[in-house]
Order: structure tokens, then sequence, then C-alpha cells
């Protein structure tokens, strides 16, 4: 790993909680909301080829480069995620075009499609995508995400990448092995089980709302933990049988990746609270794959300094202008 490729924070930033933190809240999150006010996003709704609707957020470049970013967010993120907005505003400043696209049932589209996210879904996104280059021509296309967007982004690279006619992609601290990365979330600091289960069950409720034919407002009244409500929408709203058949669904473990014909990038960092680092050694690596394993950074922070900079900004731009 070069000097340029190393991630190396303040004393004060080092802890990894403080890192996964910052990401989402703080600074990072006020400049965010100012930043978001700035730009002159488009909306706009891609189409599936099965008719799912997905949310985008589409943002030009005053130096346009002839290249494209679609930035995907974490597990109960959106477009409009601090980390989402700040990486796409420095992304723009530096040419490229930005396309911040939401999962099913996230951010406002809980009303587009009448079934439930699952983390499986990837074959939507990539199609939501293809939409989108329709009617968009760009030279160099790059996907990149965060957490669980990026497993969905490593996953789609790999099954869709040569179709989609992608130039590279990156990942960004992605869950490797699921259910892992569950028992983690379950023995770590309580913070994250506790924040997950209240955007999950808030999310919940903007579907019901939509769709009071699910029925499913006993289950999120009496659910207490994370386990609980998998324990019910797995069984009932994934063609999945089992929360073990469901993880392995969406792992990136053994020849997962090994189809991969572009060039791809894994960031992770050794302290990450929620996605365990060693899970890391279950992937049989492809040659196209990079994976870059930092010292520090927490769960998708890589916070350099106190007004909430991420170094994966500078990270991302330093990668993709290698393929310009």
């Amino acid at each position: 790993m070069t000097q340029n490729s190393r991630f190396t924070p303040p004393s004060m930033l080092k802890n990894p909680h403080i890192q996964s933190i910052l990401n989402s809240l703080g600074p990072r999150k006020i400049r965010a909301k100012r930043l978001a006010n700035k730009l002159d996003s488009e909306i706009l709704t891609l189409t599936a080829k099965d008719g799912t609707r997905l949310l985008a957020e589409y943002d030009r470049s005053k130096t346009p480069n002839n290249s494209l970013i679609v930035l995907l967010h974490g597990w109960e993120g959106s477009s409009q995620s601090a980390y989402q907005v700040t990486t796409a505003n420095y992304l723009l400043k530096q040419g490229f075009d930005v396309l911040r696209l939401n999962l099913r049932d996230h951010g406002d589209s809980h009303h587009l499609n009448f079934e439930l996210f699952n983390s499986t879904m990837t074959n939507e996104v990539a199609e939501a995508i293809a939409c989108f280059f329709e009617t968009h021509a760009y030279e160099k296309r790059f996907l990149a995400g965060f957490s669980l967007g990026g497993n969905f982004t490593l996953r789609i690279a790999a099954d869709h990448g040569s179709s989609l006619k992608l130039t590279a992609a990156v990942a960004i601290c992605p869950p490797v092995d699921p259910t892992n990365a569950m028992t983690a979330l379950d023995n770590t600091l309580f913070i994250y089980e506790r924040y997950f289960f209240y955007r999950w069950s808030k999310s919940l409720r903007k579907k019901i709302a939509h769709f009071p034919e699910h029925g499913f407002e006993h289950v999120l009244n009496s659910a207490r933990t994370i386990e609980d409500m998998n324990s019910f929408f797995i069984d009932k709203h994934t063609p999945f049988d089992s929360a073990e058949s469901y993880f392995q669904a969406y792992s990136l473990i053994g020849d997962r990746l090994q189809a991969l014909e572009i060039p791809a990038h894994l960031i992770a960092s050794e302290d990450d609270p929620i996605i365990p680092a060693e899970d890391l050694q279950q992937i049989n690596c492809p040659e196209k794959l990079s994976i870059e394993l930092q010292e520090y950074g927490g769960h998708c922070g890589f916070i350099k300094n106190l007004s909430a900079h991420s170094w994966v900004e500078n990270r991302l731009v330093d990668l993709f202008r290698g393929y310009l």
C-alpha cells in the first residue's frame, strides 16, 4: 500500500466509534444539509425490467470529464445521507457527474413498489442503472457503495459489470459474511443495534402506511431487537426459509466474486466495529479485485479532521482518475 493510499487519522480521531459516528452525524451532517440545499439535483425515477421503480438524484459537474459515478448508500441510508451528499459534492468538484441511487424502500421511495426491500435485490438495482444509461451517455462509468451499498456494488460489478459497461467499482466497508456481521452488531457498542433497529422500524412504518394490506403492525409493535424483526420478515417477506440461507444469499465469501471482469476495489478497516475485518480472508480474491485494509477508519468513517472530512472522498477520486 502506497503512502497516498494509507489513512492515518490524528490521535484524537483514532477511536473506531468516533470514526463511525462522525460518518453520519455531527459536523458532517451539518455540512451535508447545507450542501444538499445548494445542489441542483434532478430527481429521477428509474424503472427495472420487471417494473420496479427506484428513486435517484442526478447531479452534473460544472467542469465535466465525461464520467459518471453511481453512489449506493448503506442499509437504511439514502441519497440524502450525509456521507452521500458530501461525497457527491467532492466528486462534482473533481469533474465527475454523480447519480445517487436509492435502494428500494430507502429515502422517500416506500410508495413506489409493493414488495419489501431485501438485501438480495441486486438485479433491480443493475437494471435501474441500465435504465439511466439508456438516456445518458458517458465515456467512463463508475460504481461506488458504502456498507451494504458496497456489498451491492461488488455483486453488481461481478454479475453485471460488463453488460453495464462499468469502468471500475469501489466498495467501502461492505459486509462480507452477513451472518458474522449480524453477530458483530449484537456484540459491539449497543448504540449501533439501536440505531439500525430504530431506522428499520421507522422505514417499515412508512411502508405499511402506503400498503396497509401488508398487515405487520403487530410485529412492529412487539419487536424489541433486529433479531426479532429478522425472524418475521425473512420468513414472510423474502424467498428464504431461514436467516442463514438469506444471509448466505448476499455474502461475498468463497468464489462469489470470481466472475469479475472489471477492476474492483474493496476498502475496509481493521477496527470496523460492525464488519469483522477477518471475514475478508473468506473471499477467494479474483485477479480483478484489490483489497485495501486500513488500520483505522471505523465503519465507513475514515474521518481525517475535526470538520469530519472523509479520506474516502479523496481516495475515490484517486482510484477513478486512474481509469480516465
